[in-house]
């Protein structure tokens, strides 16, 4: 039996207001702390490796904290039914090299994956380039353990892929940024690690050029684990003499079986020629796979020195819409570091500027800029020292909002679960 349940941690690289903060040594724990934090009042501000924390609106009531990082078992992996059970502390970095012994995977980038843990992407819902092929966290959690706002636990789901039995709590949780309860663990959905990877690239001399290649994509015979489009200072060189010459680069990332990127590699470029694209170049290999690391790291990668004056967006808008938002980005901020998953509508620019012009950019420019194409814009990075409020990071409430704010109330009846930092927090 442990006799050290939780145990006080220092919350000196966490920025929230904390009376205290504490580390479970186990899911009984977890349960008790919320409880007790229920029956006072008390806020709660859970993390795990804290590599989220620069998402949503800074906490101004102190409180409890809460860190997940002591919920660190795997808790069973049977390897031949494609599924694993872990608790939510575990870093990715230890999930991937558990199931990389057994030549398997999760196939969502996670950025961060040394200190960044399962349960806190699951809260974020992550997800990077292979969402285009392989989607996000919400189609790979099929089980969860969570703790609600009054510290009971619960489950939902189960440990089969094929599993459709009651409310979709694994959904619903994703993404819910620790607002609804607090994940303890996880069941999670895995698949095969391919043999081969590789990126055909191009570069598009405008936007008219670009959307004129990803339209042709459209009718690949290929089948793309990921569409980028590239622009901006931080892609102006890819390495290996690739560098821009101020247009767009198309990044193709291709996987599975060497026969099957070999074809894919093929049959791409010949596709490209046919449609008069006359240059490309390709990553193989090593090269390959350390691509799909920068583009997995780049949202979170700082562009200068310390990152402080960086503001970091995220615009969700129809694919069709992406190389126009992309190209009125480019025109109204040049120095602008955008990555799109083109085939996703999910377009994430990073730029570099100061605290107090951070609302007005914000709230006069780019959300009506995604507003004016049926899209919209959440901030997931905001520069220190500005304080931008919960409407200006998540923008006018979504429709639906009065189903999500009954749903908060049945799951955290007293709204102590990250208050003030999200908006059904």
């Amino acid at each position: 039996m442990n006799q050290n349940p939780e145990s006080s941690v220092s919350p000196a690289t966490v920025e929230l207001p904390l009376k205290e903060a504490v580390e479970p040594a186990d899911q009984e724990a977890v349960a008790g702390i919320i409880e007790r934090a229920w029956k006072d009042g008390i806020p709660v501000y859970p993390w795990g490796g804290c590599t989220q924390m620069g998402r949503g609106a800074r906490a101004v009531e102190p409180g409890m904290g809460l860190s997940l990082r002591g919920l660190n078992r795997l808790v069973d992996y049977p390897s031949r039914d494609l599924t694993v059970t872990v608790e939510a502390g575990l870093t990715v970095a230890e999930l991937r090299h558990t199931l990389a012994r057994h030549n398997q995977r999760l196939p969502v980038d996670i950025p961060n994956a040394a200190t960044a843990t399962i349960g806190g992407a699951v809260a974020a819902s992550v997800a990077g380039p292979r969402q285009f092929r392989w989607g996000t966290l919400r189609d790979y959690v099929i089980g969860v353990r969570a703790v609600d706002g009054s510290g009971m636990v619960f489950s939902g789901g189960g440990r089969v892929v094929k599993n459709a039995a009651g409310y979709d709590l694994c959904r619903l949780l994703t993404g819910s940024y620790g607002t609804l309860a607090v994940l303890v663990q996880l069941t999670l959905m895995v698949k095969p690690m391919p043999e081969e990877t590789a990126f055909v690239i191009v570069e598009a001399s405008d936007h008219g050029d670009a959307e004129r290649i990803l339209a042709h994509l459209v009718r690949t015979r290929t089948l793309p684990s990921a569409v980028e489009l590239l622009a901006g200072p931080a892609w102006e060189s890819l390495g290996d003499g690739l560098a821009s010459r101020g247009g767009f680069w198309i990044a193709v990332g291709l996987e599975g079986s060497p026969d099957e990127v070999s074809w894919m590699v093929d049959q791409l470029q010949a596709e490209w020629r046919e449609a008069g694209v006359a240059l490309w170049h390709t990553l193989h290999g090593d090269e390959a796979w350390a691509f799909w690391d920068r583009l997995t790291e780049f949202p979170w990668k700082a562009a200068s020195n310390n990152g402080d004056g960086e503001l970091l967006v995220q615009f969700h808008v129809f694919p069709s819409a992406v190389c126009e938002l992309v190209q009125r980005l480019r025109a109204s901020q040049p120095r602008a570091s955008i990555q799109a998953h083109a085939g996703n509508g999910v377009v994430l620019a990073r730029l570099d500027i100061a605290a107090e012009q951070a609302a007005a950019m914000v709230e006069q420019n780019l959300r009506p800029m995604s507003a004016s194409l049926g899209g919209r814009a959440i901030v997931l990075k905001q520069p220190r020292g500005s304080d931008l409020s919960r409407q200006a990071i998540f923008g006018p409430a979504p429709p639906g909002w009065q189903v999500m704010q009954a749903i908060k109330r049945q799951f955290d009846p007293k709204g102590i679960l990250n208050r003030g930092r999200f908006l059904l927090g």
